[in-house]
């Protein structure tokens, strides 16, 4: 069984019209399971520097258990790429409702890039 980096229930104040939980509202959840997941690996100052690609596959409801599935996909010099799959709980089977692959950088004190030092190589 997988862990997720987040799991949380979605209320009625994440809502659009429509009833479905805003897109805005699941991409703040999807870049803070990125930095969660990155910082198990480093304790260093890490910044999103790119959402660079997010693919919305169905709508997420009220009430329905959202997890953040993310694995490190490339880590560079001063950077770390984390790709989020966004599952749903529906009659006891995950659903895949949003994937997104997303680029951090670590940065010093002064905002500029410092080579990146991780604790431990992630195992994925």
């Amino acid at each position: 069984m997988k862990d997720p980096a987040i799991r949380i229930v979605l209320l009625p104040k994440d809502t659009n019209s429509h009833g479905n939980i805003f897109g805005g509202i699941i991409l703040s959840y999807i870049d803070l399971s990125g930095i969660f997941t990155i910082s198990r690996y480093s304790d260093q100052k890490i910044v999103t520097v790119a959402i660079n690609e997010v693919i919305f596959k169905a709508p997420v409801h009220v009430g329905e258990i959202v997890s953040f599935y993310c694995s490190i996909t490339k880590i560079g010099n001063t950077s770390i790429s984390v790709h989020v799959d966004v599952e749903v709980e529906k009659n006891f089977e995950s659903i895949l409702v949003t994937q997104a692959d997303l680029t951090y950088c670590s940065v010093g004190d002064n905002g500029k890039p410092v080579p990146l030092i991780l604790k431990y190589q992630p195992s994925n």
